[in-house]
């Protein structure tokens, strides 16, 4: 409304629009989340303990015919490591 229209009291009158417009009061997103009891976060011990991997694909294949990456990363120093790999390769080849 500010970006076309201009008056004194613009926010206060439009408060006051929208309390009493029924439409706008039966639209209206309830704002109250559900209660959720707490968990514990898992504090780590050891580096590379918990890791987790990704691969992405879709890149121009390299000298060696690598065209994706996997990405290692560590959960407690979010050390990161990326490795070029080919698509070809097997479970067996990658561990």
């Amino acid at each position: 409304m500010k970006k076309f229209y201009y008056w004194s009291n613009l926010k206060k009158d439009m408060a006051e629009f929208f309390v009493v417009c029924l439409d706008c009061q039966r639209v209206k997103a309830k704002c109250k989340h559900a209660g959720v009891l707490l968990q514990l976060i898992l504090i780590l011990e050891w580096k590379w303990e918990v890791i987790s991997m990704d691969f992405i694909t879709g890149f121009s294949r390299t000298s060696r015919q690598h065209h994706s990456i996997m990405v290692v990363v560590d959960r407690l120093t979010k050390v990161v490591h990326f490795i070029l790999v080919k698509s070809t390769y097997l479970a067996s080849d990658v561990v």
